[in-house]
């Protein structure tokens, strides 16, 4: 039976259900709302792992998103002078190590580009061949203000004051989901963030002479630590990340954009590397982005025919690097369950459910060590630390959690259902 869905969000996760969905039924019809005026093809470099990488194979994707692979060969740690004190590789698809880069690194920007391209060639293709009810259509500049249902639907109040019903609708809209909210209640939504205490602040300044494939990491007093990004880009990302000045940054995202940038540039004054290269650089920046880090842990991903999907239900947080690939596990998982079960969609949002947990608690799996051990608040806690990380970059394959993620990693099912290619 064709579905009626509403997706909230078209970042990572939004174009990829869609395209996922209509490749299974292509009578579905399917919406798309983002509440940006356009696709957000900004955002900083992201990586794609483990089961991630196999869905976008499955999708024939995986060539494509190669060619759009930014070229960081890894990761060094320097000192206030830039000085090299220890050297990371590239993290193979598959294999987990301590360092920054990924085999597949792409930006942010890019892979939701991809997605919604291939989405959309999928559904001029599909009418083409078969010509067949159904629809994809994506709206940007509208968001969902109100929301209600029964066992058979969901009626929807959007920004524009236009009110639809669906047989399903999915939150995609990330981290901070209104639609979770108005699905489960603020205070079910407010209990599933976990804070693991940082701020982070992201934007782009230019790239300077010197500046190659490796991402450069520096500590800095009072629980400071800034990440440089340039690849083979003509610009420089800049990761701002403290576990210091929690409550003032906080307030400050209440702010306009102009308020947070000072609150990050003041908490990050006299950090002693590039000082004056990073303050000038975040006044101007027009890519500028802060939050607190956190995770999503919400008991249940469901609610009568509301269910979410990626970090708007399990956001893994950044130090995982596992977000985008949690994105398309779950596309894929809730595409391959709805296709199963036909028209029960309660049966199919349960079996997501039940088959979606144990890649979830993948994702989410911090470092087996205290976070705050990268945030060293004096010189002593700088300099072990500097050496520390020397030691290991010497002995890279020695460690026994330097590993195959493959070994007891969760197999992704296999959906015939979803007609896709292998």
């Amino acid at each position: 039976m064709p579905l009626n869905v509403l997706i909230v969000g078209a970042g990572v996760c939004g174009p990829a259900l869609a395209m996922l969905l209509q490749g299974s039924n292509p009578s579905h019809n399917i919406t798309v709302v983002e509440r940006f005026p356009s696709l957000r093809e900004a955002g900083q470099q992201i990586d794609v792992k483990n089961q991630g990488v196999d869905v976008l194979r499955k999708m024939s994707l995986l060539d494509t998103v190669k060619a759009h692979c930014v070229n960081e060969t890894g990761l060094e740690i320097v000192d206030s002078n830039g000085k090299p004190l220890a050297q990371f590789g590239i993290n193979p698809a598959g294999e987990r190590r301590i360092t920054l880069t990924s085999e597949y690194e792409i930006m942010r920007g890019d892979l939701v580009n991809v997605l919604y391209k291939a989405s959309l060639e999928q559904y001029e293709k599909l009418t083409r061949t078969l010509r067949k009810g159904g629809g994809l259509d994506y709206q940007f500049g509208k968001a969902i203000t109100e929301l209600s249902q029964d066992d058979d639907g969901v009626d929807v109040t959007f920004s524009d004051g236009q009110q639809k019903r669906y047989d399903l609708v999915v939150a995609a809209d990330g981290q901070s989901s209104k639609t979770r909210r108005l699905a489960f209640g603020q205070g079910v939504s407010d209990a599933a963030w976990k804070s693991l205490g940082v701020q982070a602040a992201y934007f782009s300044i230019p790239r300077i002479e010197g500046e190659g494939g490796l991402a450069r990491s520096f500590n800095a007093l009072g629980r400071r630590l800034i990440i440089t990004r340039t690849s083979d880009r003509p610009v420089t990302q800049v990761l701002w990340f403290t576990m210091g000045d929690g409550e003032k940054l906080k307030k400050s995202y209440k702010e306009s954009i102009e308020k947070q940038k000072e609150a990050f540039a003041d908490a990050f004054s006299n950090a002693g590397w590039q000082d004056d290269r990073f303050m000038s650089g975040v006044k101007s920046s027009d890519d500028f982005y802060a939050h607190e880090i956190g995770q999503i842990k919400m008991k249940q991903l469901s609610k009568g025919r509301v269910v979410l999907l990626g970090d708007a239900g399990y956001c893994p947080s950044p130090f995982t690097g596992m977000g985008a690939t949690g994105c398309l596990v779950g596309a894929y998982v809730l595409a391959g369950e709805l296709a199963r079960h036909g028209n029960d969609v309660a049966g199919a949002l349960k079996s997501y459910e039940d088959v979606v947990r144990p890649p979830i608690a993948e994702c989410q799996q911090l470092p087996g060590f205290n976070l705050g051990a990268f945030f060293p608040s004096s010189r002593l806690g700088i300099w072990i630390l500097r050496n520390v990380m020397w030691a290991v970059s010497k002995v890279d394959f020695a460690f026994g959690w330097l590993q195959s993620d493959n070994v007891g990693r969760w197999v992704l099912p296999e959906y015939p259902e979803l007609n896709l290619s292998s």
